[in-house]
């Protein structure tokens, strides 16, 4: 069982039909832990060449509020009157601190999610002059 690492898209892509036809091996078995440590060479190398972001901090909102059937008003705890969650939710108003604080504490909300800069919008720094 020769394995070797992954330096290059070609190889990240053999690597990956590789794993694919090992699928359904049992774990125990030499297919099994060659299929476990193809896939730690994966990870490694998309960790380092395919990076995931981190989503914005109103998407990760809405996502969060999305998959827990959560409204408007569920958020009034933590962000503050309803007027101000739809200012927030509609990009109006930034997240302050103790918004993030309260969100990630409250909802677990990853606080990383949260806090990631963005580009501000032309919604919130209004028009130039």
């Amino acid at each position: 069982m020769e394995i070797v690492p992954i330096k290059t898209e070609r190889n990240y892509r053999r690597t990956l039909k590789e794993i694919e036809g090992l699928m359904t091996a049992e774990r125990n078995t030499p297919e099994g832990d060659r299929l476990n440590v193809l896939v730690t060479l994966v990870e490694a190398w998309e960790a380092r060449n395919h990076p995931l972001d981190l989503p914005d901090p109103i998407d990760a909102i809405h996502y969060h509020m999305e998959q827990n059937g959560l409204a408007p008003k569920d958020l009034v705890t933590y962000i503050g009157s309803r007027n101000r969650v739809y200012e927030v939710l509609n990009r109006k108003r930034p997240l302050s601190l103790k918004m993030i604080w309260r969100l990630h504490k409250g909802l677990g909300i990853p606080a990383e999610s949260l806090i990631k800069v963005v580009e501000e919008s032309a919604s919130l720094t209004g028009p130039t002059r």
